[in-house]
């Protein structure tokens, strides 16, 4: 699809807005409500991502969360990857998941809850509780990626080595804001996974999470 963001359509975000200064600063300026239980929530938002994809494509999902030495955590999947189109001078496009609100679920405390039983507000709330977060995205007409700064994006979308198939990975550090304690988070995310029945999900990790 090639035109401008302006009439695009909007169902889960606001193609005509790259970034919401003021919704991300309402999530940092409230990190206890925003991720009621820390990194896990983060994970859990992330990772009900991964199962809308998978529930589009009446399939079973493959997620690997990734537990790394420095305190970040990578969830990939192996979707189609975030919605990626083209404006009128031929540039790429992504929906901005990362910097603007959830039209679905932000503004709406009843929305549905994630399985540490507190609301889904959506990826925003990743992006704006890091220090940083790498958004990669593979699709079947290219791969970019992107680095955000507490929710805001300092690079432009950067082509990706291409990779076999298709799917997205989201690698962030969550904020000191945030609790993070590593010798519970692999413990707390295995009964919760048992909720996202659209995904099977692997746990890696490095010593000190695991």
């Amino acid at each position: 699809m090639s035109s401008s963001p302006t009439p695009w359509q909007n169902t889960t975000h606001d193609w005509a807005r790259t970034v919401d200064a003021k919704h991300l600063a309402t999530i940092r300026g409230d990190p206890t409500a925003y991720a009621p239980t820390g990194v896990l929530h983060l994970v859990l938002e992330v990772l009900a991502y991964a199962a809308d994809e998978a529930e589009s494509g009446s399939r079973v999902g493959h997620c690997t969360v990734a537990l790394h030495r420095d305190g970040s955590v990578s969830v990939s999947d192996d979707g189609r990857g975030t919605d990626t189109r083209r404006d009128e001078q031929g540039e790429p496009v992504k929906k901005p998941v990362m910097a603007t609100k959830d039209l679905r679920f932000f503004d709406f405390p009843d929305a549905e809850q994630l399985p540490d039983g507190h609301p889904r507000r959506g990826m925003s709330v990743v992006a704006a509780l890091s220090s940083w977060l790498v958004h990669t995205n593979r699709r079947l007409e290219g791969s970019w990626t992107q680095r955000y700064e507490h929710g805001i994006p300092v690079t432009g979308l950067r082509p990706a080595p291409p990779q076999s198939g298709t799917g997205t990975t989201v690698h962030f550090l969550p904020d000191a804001s945030i609790d993070a304690p590593k010798l519970t988070l692999a413990a707390e995310l295995v009964p919760a996974l048992a909720a996202f029945t659209q995904l099977d999900v692997e746990i890696v990790g490095a010593r000190g999470w695991l």
